[in-house]
């Protein structure tokens, strides 16, 4: 017999990331996150499983085991354990520590011939206390997640297998990115954000660093942006932006000129990161280049003129490639999986699943599966999205719209082990509609900029008309609507209860309320509103007024729930206390409930009580306000 989800379930599952896979291609090591309810913590441990066959095996214990990498020759591989670097046998015998660093380590980058290991890591410049009084002189003082940044700064360093101690290769008012080494060894390349005045411009340059003691020299790229930097087979490897601004980053190979490879694909390639699935740029040894790009709502490997890996209806997460360049492995995940190690044969295109995780945990539960839906708008745009719901009720249902954020991120259809909600809504005879407006990302440059100055005005339509179209059709009930929303989604939350009163209850998360406040006092506000909004407030005092949900609270008579991080420095908690501020003294239904240490994205990786609270709130208040 098979059943549904449970919120209990979530604290259950097992998450894949960051493969590696060994030069010979026969082993592949990866994280594996689970949670330890009683220490209310999340885990992460180094598996492996072999090529040939055979159920995964556990490697280490954790609890903060991460990014692994092969050596060259196969022999050990190199990990992040507590933000130090450590190394471990592959074929048997203890890891020990490289590092011991005050600060932390990187991501490890192993050298070619497998003789010293690169990494940036943050250093303190300054040798500022805490207590010491904060002397600011320009932006990009704090950084959500981290706080208040003083004299911090991550800088590169390399450090050998021989017990010295770790080198560190730059110094100065700058943050040098994750390091690639140059095919011979003798340079390592970096992107570089930093310096005079660079924050008000929002430039960032990739740069090379010859180890001959040299200093690093900038890379004529003709970017303006520089986010991530690999060395390929042909030369340089960028993504990045053309100009500054919200288009769809590019990937760009640097040699004794640049040449942009994937402008005609009009999609964002996708570094990967939190909450945005995707890897850095890998090269075959034949120069084919293999990257990551989103299309309507989902990451998909690509090869040069081809796509490698990714449906409709799944998307990929990480990528590593063995010597001979034959075979890749990546994380997919799809609506029935939360995330497996997938071996990708380059050559004939044969794809193979080596774990099996998400069944394992959940031989019983049957997920709901979303509905793919596209919905022509009247002004003829078509906003694509997905539906979900239980296909054995009929009737209307109550419908839950849900808001994702960025604005430049997207909905996919593939299991979802953050917003448990969802599923257990939909086991209680809820429709939940998950919508791509206008703004959202993989669907090209157009669409994806068309929000641009015009946040809220420009995507309304974009939710109500869908919910038009569904009451029109039975699925919804239009006496029983309600919406939701996390970060931009969170705006959203806010800006559609003062256009309208069709919404019985609303759930805000990771709150933008005021526009003014966000763009002085949010980690990103200058360099987020300024190309968001494609004004500062000063320059559209009007825009900024017209837009700004907190102007407009009177028309607001929607019970709100208001769910934030207390220590958001992305979406300063400030913003949802103006909300919850104004809804209580006009008298409407509303809660605020702040967590504690939460940043941004504690919904995605704060303590694992946080994220279950989170959705059982949700579904309480929608169930309170019928």
């Amino acid at each position: 017999m098979s059943r549904r989800h449970e919120l209990a379930d979530f604290d259950l599952v097992e998450l894949p990331a960051d493969p590696t896979i060994s030069p010979d291609g026969r082993q592949v090591v990866y994280v594996l996150r689970t949670t330890d309810t009683e220490l209310d913590r999340d885990v992460s441990a180094l598996w492996t499983v072999d090529v040939d066959g055979g159920p995964p095996r556990r490697l280490t214990n954790g609890p903060n085991d991460t990014s692994p990498r092969f050596s060259p020759d196969g022999g050990s591989v190199a990990f992040l354990r507590d933000s130090q670097l450590w190394l471990l046998p592959v074929h048997g015998g203890e890891p020990r520590a490289i590092t011991a660093l005050p600060l932390g380590a990187g991501t490890p980058v192993w050298s070619n011939d497998g003789s010293r290991i690169a990494f940036s890591a943050p250093v303190n410049t300054t040798g500022e206390q805490d207590s010491d009084p904060l002397v600011i002189d320009r932006l990009g003082y704090k950084t959500d997640g981290a706080g208040m940044l003083r004299g911090l700064r991550k800088h590169l360093h390399v450090v050998g297998l021989d017990g010295a101690e770790p080198q560190q290769l730059t110094s100065g008012d700058f943050h040098a990115g994750d390091p690639s080494w140059a095919p011979d060894d003798s340079a390592l390349a970096f992107a570089r954000a930093g310096g005079a005045d660079t924050e008000l411009t929002q430039e960032s340059s990739a740069y090379v660093l010859r180890l001959d003691g040299s200093a690093p020299e900038p890379v004529a790229s003709g970017l303006a942006t520089v986010g991530a930097v690999t060395w390929g087979v042909r030369g340089l490897l960028l993504i990045g932006l053309v100009k500054v601004g919200p288009d769809n980053p590019v990937l760009a190979l640097v040699d004794d000129q640049t040449r942009y490879l994937t402008t005609d694909l009009d999609r964002a390639v996708m570094p990967g990161g939190p909450g945005y699935p995707g890897a850095l740029p890998r090269t075959r040894p034949d120069g084919e280049v293999l990257f990551c790009a989103r299309d309507r709502g989902c990451t998909h490997l690509y090869g040069s003129g081809r796509k490698i890996v990714g449906t409709d209806t799944s998307q990929v997460n990480g990528l590593s490639l063995c010597a001979e360049g034959r075979f890749a492995v990546t994380i997919v995940s799809t609506p029935d999986s939360f995330g497996e190690v997938l071996l990708v044969d380059l050559d004939t295109g044969e794809q193979r699943r080596l774990t099996n995780h998400t069944e394992a945990v959940f031989p019983d539960v049957e997920p709901f599966r979303p509905e793919q839906r596209v919905f022509r708008i009247s002004d003829g745009t078509e906003v694509h999205g997905w539906l979900l719901r239980d296909p054995d009720r009929s009737g209307p249902a109550p419908l839950l719209v849900d808001a994702h954020g960025g604005p430049h991120n997207s909905w996919s259809p593939t299991r979802d082990p953050v917003h448990a909600y969802h599923q257990l809504l939909v086991a209680r005879g809820w429709a939940v509609l998950l919508l791509n407006p206008r703004g959202s990302d993989g669907y090209g440059n157009a669409f994806r900029t068309a929000a641009i100055g015009a946040w809220g005005e420009a995507d309304e339509n974009d939710f109500l008309e869908p919910i038009d179209q569904l009451v029109a059709e039975g699925v919804a009930d239009a006496d029983r609507l309600a919406l939701t929303g996390y970060s931009y989604g969170g705006y959203l939350s806010c800006w559609l209860p003062t256009r309208t009163d069709r919404f019985r209850a609303v759930v805000a998360g990771g709150v933008v309320s005021d526009l003014v406040s966000m763009a002085g006092t949010s980690d990103a506000g200058y360099e987020l509103c300024g190309i968001e909004l494609g004004s500062q407030p000063w320059e559209q005092r009007e825009r900024y007024a017209r837009l700004s949900p907190i102007n407009h609270v009177d028309r607001v008579n929607t019970p709100t729930l208001v769910l934030h991080g207390g220590s958001d420095e992305r979406c300063p908690v400030g913003q949802a206390e103006q909300w919850f501020a104004a809804l209580r003294a006009r008298g409407v239904p509303t809660r605020l409930v702040l967590y504690p240490g939460g940043g941004h994205l504690f919904i995605l990786n704060g303590r694992p009580s946080h994220r279950i609270d989170y959705s059982r709130r949700v579904i309480d208040w929608l169930t309170a306000h019928p």
